[in-house]
């Protein structure tokens, strides 16, 4: 199965949908989860320092037998401790992770360097031109985040991930329109919590009748994961997701197969989950 790229503003080329390896993972064993998520067609892998499963992660990309070259492989830089920096932290990762460069180095969280971005984005953007990461970027970012790195940057951040659902859509479309500004990708973590973390909630009709139209259009089955993975896709969104079981990993590499969204459909995802404002991570 061919997955579709998003272009980058530095012209890397991005798989659309990532194995994340953090959530369910985070601070467990990856290999297995990894080895099988290769094996079921994810091309894309993105960990973190913050995960504390590297060393796995990269057990599972050897195991798989999956030259490098055929993946895309993201890494995320936590804290700086004592006599670090981004670069030395990325160092440590490539040793764990068993490779030589990453496709994606983020800044996973900006509190975490409260008035140190700026140095901390020159040392990403040391990663980037030494070639221990061929693109850089950000995590968890708001505007006025971003604005302080990209004052005076030599590189602006390739993508933002951030949590993204309908239930934060509204209140994240200062950050999107920045990210257009500067072709900033932007790309979603969590972007099933209106259906395993909020169930019951105003978007639930709205999907189940997305779901049944795009049933019969196809003459396949549908879920209502598939659904909000569509409305992310068609807004060009990179998405991270996760899933222990192998038919759920296809089904999340299905979503590509789906037929699209109608222009009234999405805006009623959307008028629906500005109903309710809620966020279920780094709030």
């Amino acid at each position: 199965m061919s997955i579709s790229t998003l272009t980058l503003n530095d012209g890397n080329q991005v798989p659309w949908i990532a194995f994340g390896t953090g959530t369910a993972l985070f601070q467990h064993d990856a290999q297995d989860a990894v080895k099988t998520a290769i094996a079921n067609g994810f091309t894309h892998l993105d960990g973190a320092q913050m995960y504390e499963n590297e060393e796995s992660l990269g057990a599972g990309i050897k195991a798989s037998g999956m030259p490098r070259s055929a993946l895309f492989i993201t890494t995320k830089f936590h804290r700086l401790q004592p006599d670090q920096t981004a670069k030395s932290a990325l160092q440590v990762s490539l040793k764990k992770l068993g490779v030589e460069y990453v496709d994606l180095y983020l800044v996973h969280v900006p509190g975490h360097h409260a008035g140190r971005l700026k140095e901390v984005w020159k040392s990403m953007e040391e990663c980037k031109r030494e070639g221990l990461s061929k693109s850089i970027g950000v995590s968890n970012f708001e505007v006025e985040h971003l604005e302080e790195i990209l004052e005076g940057a030599e590189f602006p951040p390739s993508v933002n991930q951030v949590e993204i659902h309908p239930y934060v859509w509204k209140s994240l479309q200062p950050v999107i329109a920045l990210h257009k500004q500067h072709n900033i990708v932007t790309s979603s973590y969590a972007g099933l919590s209106p259906i395993f973390r909020a169930p019951g909630g105003p978007l639930d009709p709205v999907i189940e009748k997305i779901r049944a139209r795009l049933e019969s259009t196809r003459g396949e089955p549908v879920s209502a994961g598939h659904v909000l993975n569509k409305w992310l896709e068609q807004y060009d969104i990179l998405v991270v997701t996760t899933s222990s079981k192998a038919d759920r990993m296809r089904e999340y590499l299905d979503t590509a197969n789906v037929p699209r969204l109608t222009a009234e459909e999405i805006e009623s995802i959307e008028i629906a989950g500005a109903q309710r404002q809620q966020k279920f991570f780094w709030d």
